[in-house]
């Protein structure tokens, strides 16, 4: 696996998303995948806004499907669950901003396949994928990592259960997270800080199996676990969880 991080100008509202894909993803090889922060899709879609600390909370809360109250945190942040995604803040973020809040894309998965659709239509290629990162922060462990919020073109999880393990035994339970597993690679090369690498490249991944075609309904809704059954899931529904909208 081959990955390689992509630099651009530091991205500003004024920007359109598929011209600074056009000025810096060249030279696309089939059954590749790119990576996008989504930080530079929000603000090329305008989402980003200087608030108050109090209009900050406001919107957090607004931006949230479920959240905690900011008391119940030894640092005063906001937990979070925003499209079935566990984060803080739901998703919104002032690093390398300039000063702005910024939130998430308005429709991350929409966004996805349109970048697929865009790229595909301009290159000779039989399969590419396209994946829309963000932060995510690891239970009981220092350290972000990079998160898919979107996807498309290739298929999300690797199904082991029913095949035998080395010593034969059916696997129950396994499936492999490509999506994140991809994301979470991508990221430590792209960075996190002042690198200014919001793009990046997968190459060279025969592990993946692309489909030609953005995700279905069921397959989106595949990568869903429901809290009761969840890893996780008594912890999730041990505290009481507020709506946010």
């Amino acid at each position: 696996m081959k990955i390689k991080s992509i630099k651009t100008h530091k991205i500003t509202s004024s920007d359109n998303l598929f011209d600074i894909l056009d000025r810096y993803i060249k030279n696309l090889k089939d059954k590749s995948i790119v990576v996008i922060a989504s930080k530079i899709i929000a603000i090329t879609e305008g989402r980003i806004v200087q608030l108050s600390e109090g209009e900050r909370e406001n919107l957090i809360i607004k931006e949230a499907d479920l959240y905690l109250l900011k008391k119940k945190h030894k640092h005063g942040l906001f937990i979070t669950i925003k499209n079935n995604y566990l984060t803080y803040s739901s998703g919104i973020d002032e690093s390398n901003t300039g000063g702005y809040s910024v939130m998430w894309p308005e429709n991350p998965q929409e966004t996805a396949n349109k970048i697929r659709k865009h790229l595909m239509s301009r290159s000779d290629l039989d399969s590419l994928g396209v994946i829309i990162t963000d932060m995510l922060a690891i239970p009981l462990k220092w350290g972000v990592i990079g998160g898919a919020i979107a996807y498309s073109g290739f298929k999300p999880l690797k199904d082991l259960r029913g095949k035998p393990d080395i010593f034969g035994r059916a696997l129950q339970y396994t499936q492999v997270g490509h999506l994140h597993g991809l994301a979470a690679a991508a990221a430590v090369v792209m960075g996190e800080g002042d690198e200014q690498t919001p793009l990046g490249k997968i190459e060279d991944i025969s592990f993946v199996e692309f489909v030609n075609r953005n995700p279905t309904e069921e397959e989106l809704n595949s990568l869903k676990i429901a809290p009761d059954e969840d890893l996780y899931g008594p912890m999730l529904e041990a505290v009481k969880w507020k709506k946010g909208g």
